[in-house]
């Protein structure tokens, strides 16, 4: 089986092209080059910017799919791009989606794939919507749409409260002994799933034609509150953490940003009912934990000393959310 996957090197797609490998697909990966020092052997490259539309046409031209796979699509020209370019050239254009499309608040559980689409705070989540809706109209091509939730692999910092590329200050406040805030009362259950789990039940999804004209969510079904994961990471590091409880309306009225990361995603507890992927996945797996690769994350940010990045902007928003709410 031919499939084209668009990227290969993030943390969900490097591990589905590892695992489709080892079910004997034939695998070939474009992006931009950046990164495929890391991509193991047996995989072919196509070196060049999906946004380039006329650059990938010129790439594409003489090839054909049978699966083509889109990681790095966010936005309704993207995949309105994408359907140009594979049409006539793929049985089946694969689109990862996001389980924060899910309506928020959150209406009813377990959530399944029939599970309304609503997400007016966060605007990631309402691209992806929009997206799932053009592909829904769009004709002679076989979509299937894949939403994850949460997916890490042993390099990813879990915390509530970051501000994106500037993760590591989470490590930073545990280490100092500064508050870590947990926004509502800390009972909400978040779910995470490693990315090797996601890849051993999305592989049984290419080039089925189960899959065709579908939609799938592929989570784990391991459960943890926004304190258990602080108190992994902070047992790892030695240190007892700080927690304190701040509602999310009131962290966002001070920090305007969180409103699509807190309301619009996770603030609310997240569980999913994922009956639908175990009956396409003859390996649906979810055994991976974050007490299992929380040594490997800290060794990561050890290592790679460039990563070690702290926002003072948003650490002295954070601090003044703690003040003020401590002033109350």
């Amino acid at each position: 089986m031919k499939v084209l996957i668009i990227g290969g090197t993030g943390t969900i797609s490097s591990y589905v092209v590892e695992k489709s490998l080892e079910k004997g697909m034939d695998i070939t990966i474009m992006n931009r080059g950046n990164h495929n020092q890391f991509v193991p052997e047996g995989v072919e490259f196509i070196i060049g910017d999906i946004n380039n539309e006329n650059e990938t046409r010129d790439l594409l031209k003489d090839k054909y799919f049978d699966s083509v796979i889109q990681f790095v699509a966010f936005t309704i020209k993207q995949v309105e791009r994408d359907v140009r370019l594979f049409k006539g050239k793929t049985d089946q254009y694969i689109f990862i989606s996001s389980a924060s499309a899910y309506h928020k608040p959150i209406e009813d559980y377990p959530i399944t794939e029939e599970t309304t689409l609503f997400n007016p705070y966060w605007d990631y989540s309402q691209n992806k919507i929009d997206c799932e809706e053009y592909l829904n109209s769009v004709e002679d091509l076989n979509i299937t749409i894949v939403r994850p939730s949460h997916t890490y692999d042993n390099k990813m910092i879990m915390a509530v409260m970051t501000r994106r590329n500037y993760e590591y200050a989470h490590i930073q406040r545990l280490k100092d002994g500064k508050p870590i805030i947990i926004p509502g009362d800390g009972t909400s259950v978040w779910t995470i799933t490693h990315a090797s789990d996601f890849a051993n039940s999305f592989v049984y999804l290419i080039g089925n034609s189960k899959a065709y004209n579908d939609v799938f969510h592929i989570t784990g079904d391991k459960l943890y509150t926004w304190e258990q994961l602080t108190n992994i990471m902070a047992k790892s590091l030695g240190v007892e953490p700080q927690i304190i409880h701040i509602p999310s309306d009131y962290i966002i009225k001070h920090m305007p940003e969180m409103e699509g990361p807190l309301l619009g995603d996770k603030s609310w507890s997240a569980i999913f009912d994922n009956s639908k992927i175990k009956s396409i996945s003859e390996e649906y797996t979810s055994v991976v934990g974050y007490e299992d690769v929380i040594s490997d994350v800290l060794q990561y940010y050890n290592v790679h000393g460039e990563l070690q990045k702290v926002s003072k902007e948003y650490e002295t928003m954070y601090d003044k959310v703690i003040k003020l709410y401590q002033e109350k």
